[in-house]
């Protein structure tokens, strides 16, 4: 087989569609969820729905812009991590890609929303 061919074969194969959107993630109930278990574990200081989906939104809004500059291997991986437990976060999917490409400026977010990875207060 000629090389041209070969390498188109083997660079056809290697691109993978990358998404222009973030996932829709249902974060609210996901919120409902970890209020619920905040309170079951008698947490001094709860978070409360509304900042849970304050923060959630807070971090698709970041999510919004640099989405499609991921690859789409990166993409998907954040997006397994993120839904991960049945308990979806945009704050875990932000943190995920965050994590993953250290040489961008985008700053560690301080977000807490349903994150199963909860920064220290």
């Amino acid at each position: 087989m000629h090389p041209a061919i070969l390498a188109g074969i083997l660079g056809a194969q290697l691109l993978t569609p990358v998404s222009d959107r973030v996932p829709k993630l249902d974060v609210e109930a996901t919120c409902k969820a970890t209020v619920e278990a905040d309170k079951a574990m008698g947490l001094a200081l709860p978070q409360s729905f509304d900042k849970c989906m304050s923060d959630e939104n807070s971090a698709l809004q970041q999510l919004g812009p640099i989405w499609s500059s991921y690859s789409a291997s990166i993409q998907a991986g954040c997006e397994g991590e993120a839904g991960a437990g049945g308990s979806p976060s945009y704050v875990d999917l932000l943190t995920c890609l965050q994590m993953n490409d250290t040489a961008r400026t985008t700053p560690v977010t301080t977000l807490k929303g349903a994150s199963r990875r909860k920064p220290p207060n």
